[in-house]
């Protein structure tokens, strides 16, 4: 390939040669002065990099208007600015000397109103609970435009991505069958679903165990421990069973954690008269444990350092207690648990 390339080289004639390369350096040159001009005025172009392109005109009034205003380092004027932006400098001063519309009157107060409901919840309901909320406190507006002022605002719920690793189907799994696929959950105390997931202080880990009814999505029980074992899910189980008297025929759902199915949990189990269900294909099917999970880590812990064990457990308590009694679930039309379940009965 080398001796090819230099034989054609070879047998171009001199004047062609020359030519070549005087293009190939005016093309570099332009391609260093364009470099050059990209880094002085930044390598987005213009087009897309300005903040009010393509906007009403009202928005380009408002962004003259905050250059003019509060401009520290550089004094700009209205003429220039007004030319560069498409409008007449009597538009601008027309803009500027007119009344607050009745519509931004409105978003004015309707913003106060979510910043509110965004600040009673801690930072934890995005615009659809939001919206709910308003809607049932009396305000007509869609849900839209609750999600607009909120963008406005700078209002956004507290959210994490988490990660979680499948483990590989076993044969000695096979003995737990998934009761969940084959059960019609249409009342409490029909599927109950378990979970542990680890919570850091400053001791070091905390295990958090948790029992659900799946139907209603309240949280019958729970514990905190130093280690991950059986013993704790057992004690969290039990728990929950006291909180539930009664209750009969129960499926109760986990993953394959050794702490679900070791023969001391299963014997406990069976001695109580529940039976047991276990995860298949992965997480997904103990989704209802992996949301709680998800919702409490986004809305409690996360930017939140909790310090010692004593403050984590108060900290669950609370937000516990919120989650059942006051916090609006979507599966369940924007209700709580409890007053789910009551409405239910």
């Amino acid at each position: 390939m080398a001796e090819g390339r230099e034989g054609w080289a070879a047998a171009r004639s001199p004047t062609e040669s020359a030519t070549s390369g005087t293009r190939t350096r005016d093309r570099a040159a332009a391609g260093a002065r364009a470099e050059v001009r990209g880094a002085q005025r930044g390598a987005r172009p213009l087009k897309k990099s300005h903040p009010v392109l393509e906007r009403s005109k009202g928005e380009w009034c408002a962004f003259i208007d905050h250059l003019v205003t509060q401009g520290e380092d550089v004094q700009f004027k209205v003429a220039p600015l007004c030319r560069r932006y498409g409008v007449t400098p009597s538009g601008f001063y027309a803009w500027r000397g007119r009344r607050e519309s009745e519509h931004a009157r409105q978003d004015r107060h309707l913003t106060d109103a979510i910043r509110r409901c965004f600040t009673k919840h801690h930072e934890r309901y995005g615009s659809p609970r939001v919206y709910e909320e308003l809607v049932s406190t009396g305000w007509t507006c869609s849900r839209r435009r609750v999600a607009r002022l909120m963008r406005a605002a700078g209002l956004r719920a507290k959210a994490v991505r988490g990660y979680r690793g499948k483990a590989g189907i076993r044969a000695r799994f096979a003995q737990h069958p998934n009761r969940v696929w084959e059960t019609e959950v249409d009342r409490v105390n029909r599927v109950w679903v378990g979970d542990i997931t680890y919570l850091r202080v400053v001791e070091g880990w905390r295990y958090l165990a948790i029992v659900m009814d799946q139907y209603s999505r309240r949280i019958l029980a729970w514990t905190l421990a130093r280690r991950r074992t059986t013993r704790e899910t057992c004690h969290v189980l039990g728990l929950a069973l006291k909180c539930r008297r009664g209750a009969r025929d129960v499926i109760f759902h986990s993953d394959r954690g050794t702490e679900y199915t070791s023969g001391a949990f299963c014997a406990f189990l069976a001695a109580r008269g529940v039976q047991q269900s276990v995860s298949v294909r992965g997480p997904e099917d103990n989704a209802h444990m992996e949301s709680f999970f998800h919702s409490l880590k986004a809305e409690l812990t996360r930017g939140a350092p909790l310090g010692s064990e004593r403050r984590l457990r108060a900290a669950l308590d609370g937000y516990i207690r919120y989650y059942n009694a006051h916090r609006m679930h979507s599966a369940l039309g924007y209700r709580s648990p409890i007053a789910f379940e009551r409405e239910a009965a």
